[in-house]
């Protein structure tokens, strides 16, 4: 038996309603993201003192946010390590005594998404986004400070890159590790 065009009609307001009801909330849910996105970025902003919006679109598309921004500064220490193309479990375990070392105890958010670097090596956007913020945090930085920072940086990255050790103690910075060393080092130049 046929269905009457009210019975039909009725039908097509339902599918359409149950349409627009769906719709509705795939744009509430992307308005909700787009409103933590910029909450988020205005929070880097506030409390990092960067002001580059691209800089600061990149850290909060690599999950970077006010929890996890402790993190960024150990980036340079999870490249040394992954510079062969692999993290030696005494690198992991240097990586993670530094974090230890700057009051990131495990647990925190920053410490899990560090401990995820050292799991999977983290994609190349990872470093250029630490370069930018290097170079933004360096404009902003006395002779003194920078010098300081970098210093203290470097020397733990090369601590990294000298734990794994080498074959009978011979060679223990790998020629790679010596290359995002420099990579590192010219980080602290740019402007």
């Amino acid at each position: 038996m046929p269905m009457s065009n009210g019975a039909l009609d009725a039908r097509g307001a339902a599918l359409e309603e149950a349409f627009f009801q769906r719709e509705n909330e795939r744009l509430r849910e992307r308005l909700r993201a787009e409103r933590e996105r910029a909450e988020t970025r205005e929070a880097l902003a506030r409390d990092t003192g960067l002001q580059d919006d691209s800089l600061l679109e990149r850290l909060v598309e690599l999950g970077i946010h006010l929890e996890t921004l402790e993190a960024l500064v150990l980036v340079p220490l999870v490249e040394v390590a992954w510079a062969d193309g692999q993290m030696d479990e005494r690198e992991r375990d240097a990586v993670l005594r530094a974090a230890e070392a700057r009051g990131m105890t495990s647990g925190t958010p920053g410490h899990a998404l560090l401990e995820s670097w050292t799991q999977e090596r983290p994609a190349p956007a990872l470093m250029e986004s630490w370069r930018a913020y290097i170079a933004a945090l360096c404009k902003d930085l006395s002779a003194d400070h920078r010098w300081h920072l970098e210093e203290q940086i470097l020397g733990n990255a090369r601590a990294v890159a000298r734990a794994a050790g080498g074959f009978l103690g011979l060679a223990k910075v790998s020629k790679a590790e010596e290359a995002v060393l420099a990579q590192l080092e010219a980080a602290f130049r740019e402007r």
